[in-house]
């Protein structure tokens, strides 16, 4: 009798949708033996999510690894933008295998040295230096960050809840925002503007301040959505409304403030990567200098950088990539 492929599992777990993907071992982490995609609210934990997704299903699994969006400590995760908690031992007992957690940006950051010329756009050439740290930001449903440093011979991803910081605004406009925001909200972080969940914010924030008017059938649509961010977004794509070209044009503006921020955090001096589900969305937005000149603009440090690497990951499955690999470093480190 031949011998059973021995498979690794992986999912790339977000506040909106989760994939999970199958792998056999020997043949990589490009070729998955089945890929699924799944609205991440139709379930009540990651548990019945992975159980849906093995249902039916025969396969040797030797191994479990999960980039989840929240902080993971101690092998559990209370999910940042869903209302599940999920520890190693509960899974790992449920399921009937061996189960690993981390961080979904460490899972991202995990997956960098594994990209190739097609997976990234980059936005800045710039100049990295060898054995440089580097940054990753990642806007999504929430706004995940994360960087990786050095450590012998090998870059080593962290964790970072840096996406929510305190908002500090820029200029004029970024102050009437923290106004009017602040109000409405007990925290006004960088994730309740540069993300999926806060691009509204803005929106709402331009349109209520009269800055720009909102036609009547953008207030229609809206009003017909469950999900506001993907209609501004492609309304402003498409240039149908000025009031989502200024929205977009905030937001980057905005992210780039906060890329830069994290790069002095960390002196990503290895360069910046943005992930996450928007980035390759907006590519048009994030390629105009609104983005680039407010990410350079640190003062005494403007130089510094002007001269970082700035990329876009464009490979949709990086994420998924990224815990596939920690679960095969796990796999190694158990037997």
């Amino acid at each position: 009798m031949p011998k059973r492929s021995r498979l690794l599992l992986a999912g790339d777990i977000g506040g909106t949708k989760t994939k999970m993907a199958v792998y056999r071992i020997e043949d990589g982490l490009r070729a998955p033996l089945d890929l699924q995609v799944y609205p991440s609210t139709n379930y009540a934990s990651l548990e019945a999510l992975v159980g849906e997704f093995l249902k039916g299903k025969d396969w040797n699994i030797v191994h479990a690894s999960f980039g989840v969006a929240g902080p993971v400590n101690d092998g559990r995760v209370r999910v940042t933008n869903l209302p599940w908690v999920d520890d190693e031992c509960s899974l790992s007992m449920a399921l009937n295998m061996p189960v690993t957690l981390v961080n979904d940006l460490v899972a991202v950051a995990s997956a960098i040295s594994l990209l190739g010329p097609g997976d990234e756009v980059t936005l800045s050439a710039g100049v990295a230096q060898p054995e440089g740290a580097i940054g990753v930001v990642a806007p999504g449903t929430g706004l995940g960050e994360a960087f990786l440093i050095w450590v012998k011979d090998r870059y080593v991803p962290c964790p970072s809840e840096g996406g929510h910081t305190d908002f500090a605004p820029t200029n004029p406009t970024e102050v009437d925002l923290l106004a009017y925001l602040m109000p409405l909200h007990m925290h006004v972080s960088y994730e309740l503007i540069c993300s999926g969940l806060g691009l509204p914010n803005l929106y709402a924030f331009l349109r209520d301040t009269r800055r720009f008017p909102e036609p009547d059938w953008l207030a229609g649509e809206l009003s017909r959505s469950i999900d506001l961010t993907p209609v501004i977004v492609q309304a402003a794509l498409e240039k149908k409304a000025d009031l989502c070209v200024e929205t977009l044009r905030l937001f980057v503006s905005i992210l780039g403030s906060e890329v830069g921020n994290l790069a002095l955090k960390v002196y990503a001096t290895g360069g910046i990567y943005l992930a996450g589900g928007i980035p390759p969305r907006i590519l048009p937005f994030l390629q105009t200098d609104d983005f680039l000149q407010s990410l350079k603009a640190k003062g005494r440090f403007s130089d510094t950088m002007a001269n970082l690497p700035v990329k876009v990951i464009v490979n949709p499955d990086a994420g998924l990539i990224g815990a596939a690999t920690h679960g095969l470093e796990n796999g190694r480190k158990n037997g």
